[in-house]
Parts: C-alpha cells; sequence; structure tokens
C-alpha cells in the first residue's frame, strides 16, 4: 500500500500556533498564576514546554511543566493497575491548580479521557483546560479542546503525524493519505 503525504504545517506554521494558543490561554484566565501545564507523553509534553516557554517571553512569568504518561489508563488496551507515582505524573502537586492538557493531536478523545482519570487520582485540579496543536475530529467522546492551533478535517483513512525537533529534529505536521 502506497501513501502520499503532504505537509499542512511547517515550522513558522507551528510557531505562530504556539504564539497564538499562548495568547488566548493568558487572555481567558487573565493570566497563569495558579497555572500548570502537563503534557500527554510524548509530543505533548514538548508542546506543554513550547507554550510555557511563550508564556513566559510574553508576560516575564514562569509556569510549572509536568508530563503525563496515560499509559495505564487507556481504554483500548489490556488495563494494568494505575500507580499514583512518578510514572505516571512528573509535576508539581496539581491539586486545586489550574491544569492545562496538552496533547499533539486530537482525534477520538481516548486519550485526553485517560489523562483525565490520571489527573484525578492524583489530585483534584481546580480546572482542566486542554490545548491540542491539531484538531482532526472523529470524535468518540464528548471532548473538546479549549485551544486549537489547527483544525484539520481528515478521513478516517488519512493518518496526521506531528514531527517535533525534539524528537523528530524537523518540525513539521503532515497529513498521510493511505492509496491503494
Amino acid at each position: 500500500m502506497n501513501s502520499d503525504k503532504l505537509v499542512i504545517m511547517d515550522e513558522m506554521a507551528i510557531r505562530r500556533a504556539l504564539t497564538r494558543i499562548a495568547h488566548e490561554l493568558l487572555e481567558k484566565n487573565k493570566g497563569v498564576g495558579d497555572s500548570i501545564m502537563i503534557g500527554i507523553r510524548t509530543r505533548g509534553i514538548y508542546f506543554a514546554k513550547r507554550i510555557a516557554e511563550r508564556i513566559r517571553e510574553i508576560e516575564g512569568v514562569p509556569v510549572p511543566v509536568g508530563e503525563l504518561d496515560v499509559t495505564s489508563y487507556r481504554d483500548d488496551r489490556v488495563r494494568v493497575q494505575a500507580t499514583n507515582d512518578s510514572q505516571t505524573l512528573q509535576a508539581p502537586d496539581i491539586q486545586d491548580r489550574r491544569v492545562v492538557l496538552c496533547d499533539d493531536v486530537l482525534y477520538t478523545g481516548r486519550t485526553v479521557r485517560a489523562a483525565m482519570d490520571a489527573l484525578i487520582d492524583l489530585g483534584r485540579p481546580r480546572l482542566i483546560q486542554l490545548a491540542v496543536l491539531i484538531d482532526r475530529g472523529h470524535r468518540e467522546l464528548p471532548i473538546r479542546a479549549d485551544y486549537v492551533g489547527k483544525n484539520v478535517p481528515t478521513s478516517k483513512l488519512e493518518q496526521i503525524e506531528v514531527r517535533l525537533s525534539e524528537v523528530d529534529r524537523k518540525d513539521e505536521v503532515v497529513i498521510i493519505q493511505q492509496r491503494g
């Protein structure tokens, strides 16, 4: 099976989207005094760090960043006993904080649901917001992002690949069309 690839966001477009999300987040929340950015492993972590850096550049205020592994909370895999230790969340305390959950692509909503389950097991955030670089639709759960870099309507035969320099040596978003 062959596939066609199309770059839908380059490095500059990603940078602009992150800056816009940072501004929207600051405006909606009237600052970030009690906020923490939590990135879903793997690319969501870098997305969260980049937004936090943009906020620091804009406001001069550092925002704590943590990372979340949702593997044991996924409902599409055999569930293993969830643990309340550093393997799940590597971040400061989330109790009564505004948590901005970050991921690269929002698709069915199952990863975000798993992330919210993990967060609730670890504490009671005052508020959870969701920031994603790409929203491609096809939700299976009633979940929506508060901050979106780009909406990309896709078919279920298409894939979205987010490539970030921290992992992939290059910043770009690619849509892959499978063909027979």
